[in-house]
C-alpha cells in the first residue's frame, strides 16, 4: 500500500509542534501532549479507520521531553517512520518508534540547550542590549523579530530534514559525529556566555579609607582592584551566581532577589554608590 504524507499535512504537523510544543505542560508529562498533538495530522492522513488511528496515536502517549527548537527534528523523523509503518515498506513498530525518540531526547536536548540557549540567545540578547542604549526600543524590536524568524525557519528546516532522512539521522545525532558536535557547541556556548558577561556585567565599589585629618583617602579599593585584577568584582559576582545556580540549584528568581538584597545593604554601608556610573 503506497501511503505518502502530503506537504500540507507536514506543514500542519510542524505548525502544531512550533506553536504547541509545550501544550498542557506539566512536570509529569512535559512535552508529551505537544508531541502527540503534532503527530495527529500525520496519523489521521495515513490511517483510514478510527481504530487504526487510535492504535497508531497511542504510540505517542509515552513521556517526551527535549529542547523544543532542535527537537523538531525528532518529530520529523518519527513522521517519516510513521509513513513507512503505514505503507508497510519497513519493519517499524511501536517499540522501534518509542525507542528511537527516547534515545534521541537526551542528545538533542544537550545539543539544543548548548546551541540555542547557550549560544544563539545570548548573542542575540547581546546585540539587542547594545541597540537599547539610552532606552531605545530598537533592541527589543530586533530581538523579537530576529529570534522568531530564526526559530520558525530553523525549526521548519530541521523538521523537514528529519522527515527526509528518517532513521538515517539517528546514527549522525547519537554517534561519534553527534558527540563531537555536542562538545564543540558546549565549548562555543561557554565562550559566548563569558563574552556577554564580560561585556555587560560591571560591578564596582565606592569603598575608601581616609586617615584622620587627611583630605584625600589613602585607600581607594576600586583602584586597588583595577591595578591588580581589573574586573575582579564583576568576575566574582558572575562566579557567585554560577555557583548558586549550578551547584546549589537555587532558582534564578531567588538569586536575583539575593543580589537586590546585597546591593541594598552595600549601598547602606557605603560599599556601593548608587550614583556611580557603571
Amino acid at each position: 500500500m503506497n501511503k505518502k504524507i502530503s506537504k500540507k499535512t507536514l506543514t500542519k504537523s510542524f505548525h502544531k509542534w512550533y506553536y504547541g510544543n509545550l501544550t498542557c505542560f506539566s512536570q509529569e508529562h512535559m512535552q508529551t501532549f505537544g508531541y502527540l498533538c503534532a503527530m495527529l495530522p500525520i496519523v489521521e492522513e495515513l490511517y483510514d479507520t478510527k481504530e487504526e488511528q487510535l492504535k497508531a496515536i497511542h504510540t505517542y502517549t509515552a513521556f517526551f521531553n527535549t529542547e523544543p527548537q532542535l527537537g523538531a527534528v525528532i518529530v520529523g523523523i518519527t513522521a517519516g517512520l510513521e509513513e513507512a509503518r503505514a505503507a508497510g515498506t519497513e519493519d517499524v513498530d511501536d517499540e522501534a518508534i518509542n525507542g528511537l525518540r527516547a534515545g534521541l531526547m537526551g542528545p538533542i536536548a544537550g545539543i539544543g540547550d548548548s546551541l540555542v540557549v547557550g549560544t544563539v540567545i545570548p548573542i542575540l540578547l547581546g546585540i539587542a542590549m547594545g541597540m537599547s542604549t539610552g532606552g531605545s526600543p530598537l533592541g527589543a524590536i530586533f530581538y523579537i523579530i530576529v529570534w522568531n524568524l530564526f526559530a520558525y525557519f530553523g525549526m521548519r528546516f530541521i523538521f523537514n530534514k528529519g522527515y527526509d532522512l528518517g532513521g538515517k539521522a539517528v546514527e549522525f545525532l547519537v554517534g561519534e559525529k553527534g558527540e563531537a558536535i555536542r562538545e564543540s557547541i558546549t565549548m562555543l556556548g561557554a565562550i559566548v556566555i563569558g563574552a556577554v558577561a564580560a561585556s555587560w556585567v560591571s560591578v564596582k565599589t565606592a569603598f575608601t579609607m581616609t586617615a584622620a585629618g587627611a583630605e584625600e583617602p589613602f585607600l581607594v579599593l576600586q583602584d586597588t582592584f583595577d591595578s591588580v585584577y581589573p574586573g575582579f568584582l564583576s568576575a566574582g559576582v558572575i562566579v557567585f551566581c554560577w555557583y548558586l545556580l549550578a551547584k546549589k540549584k537555587i532558582s534564578p528568581l531567588k538569586v536575583m532577589l539575593l543580589l537586590v538584597v546585597i546591593a541594598f545593604i552595600g549601598v547602606l554601608i557605603g560599599f556601593f554608590d548608587p550614583n556611580l556610573q557603571y
